[in-house]
């Protein structure tokens, strides 16, 4: 472990405050909502686009970090025994410290870049090798500018191995991840579409890429990238000519043409993949647990390495076969007895045991937090020690029970028990759990599920979960994030978000979206009506909520619960005002609607002085803001219209600010007119469907992400002879012999009739599937005639981001906001997050 004093060097930082230059720095922090041991930790204030950490350097000092790394002065007469370094740029000195740090270790680095398959390929090299090394590895998906440097920080004197990830989106960023990760064996995995943008062409991209591996020793690729290779055979050119000390060695495979392993054949069946080739003159093969593409390159991208690292082929035959699927994904599920369950069985280490206890501590809904764990797979540290680390760190966070599965963790249960306020049980194996689970209550909490495959963490998972409908909609949380800050890079300084969770979230489920919004920083809420603004409250969102479409009659329930309404007329103003005086509450927050244009609700123009006379005479009030509803925002068409309705909303809510004493926010734009209107956007702007994954300005469409994928499975395959009919009606006739698939979804989950006879279809291993007949209240057929390899109980997918919401959406003649907020409430959610 380094001191501060040494990180002070390595970034050429100068002392602000120095209360002890001695202070053991363990952990690079840059987020103060999640800082572990923060009495050694560094909080480094990065500033982005989007933020500026030297505005929460006083949250970490308030959790106890005292050391800070910042990038202009700052006030410490608040931050009393601080340790504050000063640098020009807080991102480039945390990766010199990174680079400096790894410097110091001598071991095999692993690096890997391509466009697709880094973190896969990263993964199932732990899975092959960590019986022969102690690996440290980028946790997930760490492999950005910021990514990597904190993923490098992770080495230790323990490991014998690293293995980094790095990712780049334009030209100068690779050079920098270089110098950090100092890689000695590399792999390039492939060359795709995959952050494009940045670059000129795909050779520029590939250049750009091959700088990770200037001082490597050993290279694996693959041949048949025609222009890889090409910019290879180039760069060996290059490398020959400037390097004077070991050559670079290179390890090819191909199917195509002579490589040091030679792939001979390829055969998939019965979900698995035999792959056979030729390596130093002998016949060699393996055999995987999976039959798509992707995984065939990854595997043989892992079977390189393990021939360049001296594995014995019989061990590699071996291993191979026991890979296991990589999903580098936190799932949030509904459990039983109102419980919610955290499924995290896919690692089992430290560094993302870490990751997931930060999650837990985002469920506010619960006040009870439960921990189920298995031993952890971490060779070399002895296991007292491991242990004692482990409790500290749940102790820490104030988890209320601990459930530990597995020898060590049984041996090792004095480590938990120290703490008097951690109630803690212990198993030896996960069988010894699941005979005793009838004995152990679970109820209204939230439970961590963490543990390692051997331990077969999903027998655990299904006693907890809620049995529900088959037909699934998981919602990727990390891309609703993305969206977010994609908004966010449109807005100037300052303006704040108000996001929109009305009609359950666009069908996405409303606490778990607002809960991560209120993680992210978002300045409001809003929703429709006042009891989903309660049950928010309930469930622990504590950030303002504006309610839209607020009934009288629940006027007092709204003051209870800390819900602002939107006024629109006078008589909803005054009902407001009086139920305000009646419970003497006094400027309490309003927001005021004013029509521009729209004509649905709002305060007309010529209201406004009235208006403004009532909102002086009436002291139970404070206005929070004043806004409008832009109709045709998205539509270049009617600009005219839309800068119309920007001018009116000017002149009213000009003239009510003049009369009042204090300035209220302003907003007016909504997802579209964000991108299409910036000089619309005020105060605030309120983003909508945008945040879901659609743009109906088309504008933003390719840099958004679809957060939603509806799949649901074939209950039942038949064959159909020609002439014979298919579902309600006697309508639908066989023109030939047909093979059809029914599956689990009908209009009563918010599959629309209209998509029924042909006018949509699914997705089934990748195929397309036309639906056939009518769309029936619970199930509905679809032709597999042509996908011969689709089974009972297989996925088909409904929606997702390769069969597009907006695509539904047409087929059945309406909008994606209706498609989306049809999706009935007995569909599972399933909350994903890669963060």
């Amino acid at each position: 472990m380094s001191n501060i004093e040494q990180l002070r060097k390595w970034c050429n930082g100068v002392w602000l405050a120095t209360a002890d230059a001695s202070s053991d720095i363990g952990i690079l922090a840059i987020d103060s909502r999640s800082i572990e041991r923060p009495e050694n930790a560094l909080f480094i204030a990065l500033k982005t686009q989007l933020r500026d950490g030297h505005n929460y350097i006083q949250d970490a000092y308030g959790k106890g970090v005292r050391s800070f790394l910042v990038s202009h002065s700052i006030d410490a007469s608040d931050l009393a025994g601080a340790n504050i370094v000063e640098v020009k740029d807080t991102l480039a000195a945390l990766q010199q410290i990174a680079a400096a740090h790894r410097k110091q270790f001598h071991i095999p680095v692993i690096g890997i870049t391509g466009s697709n398959g880094k973190t896969v390929v990263k993964e199932w090299l732990y899975q092959l090798l960590n019986n022969h090394y102690n690996i440290v590895r980028s946790p997930k998906s760490y492999n950005s500018q910021v990514g990597v440097p904190l993923s490098v920080w992770l080495m230790g004197k323990e490991n014998q191995l690293a293995i980094f990830e790095a990712g780049i989106s334009q030209p100068g960023e690779m050079e920098k991840l270089e110098r950090i990760i100092q890689p000695t064996i590399g792999i390039f995995t492939n060359i795709g579409e995959a952050h494009s943008e940045g670059f000129m062409n795909t050779r520029q991209k590939i250049n750009e890429k091959l700088i990770l591996f200037r001082n490597v020793k050993q290279l694996v690729y693959c041949l048949d990238h025609t222009e890889l290779n090409q910019c290879m055979v180039q760069y060996m050119h290059q490398v020959k000519g400037g390097k004077t000390e070991e050559p670079l060695q290179l390890f090819t495979w191909s199917v195509k043409q002579a490589a040091d392993l030679r792939i001979t054949q390829i055969i998939k069946e019965n979900g698995s993949t035999t792959i056979t080739g030729i390596y130093q003159g002998r016949e060699a093969a393996i055999q995987i647990p999976f039959t798509d593409d992707a995984s065939v390159e990854n595997a043989i991208h892992c079977w390189c390495v393990l021939l360049l690292l001296h594995i014995s082929q019989q061990e590699i035959s071996a291993q191979m076969k026991l890979l296991q699927q990589v999903s580098m994904r936190l799932e949030l599920r509904h459990g039983i007895n109102d419980c919610t369950v955290i499924n995290d069985t896919y690692n089992s280490d430290l560094t993302s045991l870490q990751l997931a206890l930060n999650y837990l501590d985002q469920q506010r809904q619960h006040s009870m937090h439960t921990v189920v764990m298995s031993d952890i797979m971490q060779p070399g540290r002895r296991d007292m020690d491991l242990y004692e680390e482990v409790a500290a760190s749940i102790g820490r966070r104030g988890i209320q029970r601990f459930i530990g599965i597995g020898p060590a963790l049984y041996k090792n249960k004095t480590a938990f028990r120290k703490n008097k306020k951690l109630r803690s049980i212990f198993f030896k194996s996960t069988d010894a759990f699941l005979k005793n689970f009838h004995l152990l209550t679970f109820d209204k909490e939230a439970i961590l599920l963490k543990g390692a495959r051997v331990f077969a963490f999903e027998k655990i998972s299904l006693l907890l979960e809620q049995n529900v409908h088959q037909t699934v909609m998981s919602i990727d949380l990390s891309a609703l994030v993305h969206n977010l800050n994609v908004f966010r890079a449109e807005l100037s300084p300052g303006v704040k978000t108000m996001a929109m969770v009305k009609a359950f979230a666009y069908g996405s489920g409303s606490y778990e979206i607002a809960n991560l919004l209120q993680y992210a920083g978002v300045e409001y809420l809003a929703v429709a009506y006042t009891d989903e603004g309660i049950a928010l409250r309930k469930a622990g969102i504590k950030m303002p909520i504006m309610v839209m479409s607020p009934d009288a009659t629940s006027f007092d329930r709204m003051i209870a619960w800390k819900l602002e309404p939107e006024l629109y007329n006078f008589r909803s103003f005054t009902a407001f005002t009086t139920i305000a005086q009646t419970l003497q509450v006094e400027q309490y927050p309003v927001h005021i609607k004013l029509d521009t244009g729209m004509h649905r609700l709002g305060f007309n123009p010529e209201d406004i002085d009235e208006l403004a006379q009532k909102i002086n005479e009436s002291p139970a009030i404070k206005v929070a803001s004043i806004f409008s509803h832009l109709a045709a925002s998205d539509d270049p068409a009617q600009d005219a219209f839309t800068l119309h309705q920007g001018l009116c909303f000017e002149q009213m809510s000009s003239v009510l600010m003049s009369s009042l004493t204090y300035k209220p926010m302003r907003h007016l734009c909504n997802s579209s007119a964000i991108v299409r209107h910036h000089g619309l956007h005020y105060d605030m702007v309120r983003l909508g469907l945008g945040l879901y994954g659609v743009d109906s300005s088309h504008l933003l469409q390719n840099k958004l992400k679809q957060i939603s994928t509806l799949r649901t499975s074939i209950a039942q395959v038949r064959d159909v002879p020609a002439g014979d009919s298919i579902g309600y009606g006697h309508h639908t006739i066989a023109a030939g012999d047909m093979r059809i698939a029914t599956i689990c979804i009908g209009y009563a989950d918010g599959y629309f009739r209209s998509l029924g006879h042909g006018n949509a279809y699914v997705l089934i291993h990748g195929k397309p599937a036309k639906t056939v007949g009518s769309i029936c209240m619970d199930m509905c057929m679809v032709d597999i005639t042509e996908i011969p390899e689709a089974k009972e109980g297989d996925e088909a997918i409904i929606f997702s981001k390769n069969l597009p919401v907006t695509q539904l959406a047409r087929w059945a003649g309406t909008i994606s906001y209706e498609i989306m907020t049809s999706i009935s409430q007995r569909v599972k959610r399933v909350y994903v997050n890669e963060e």
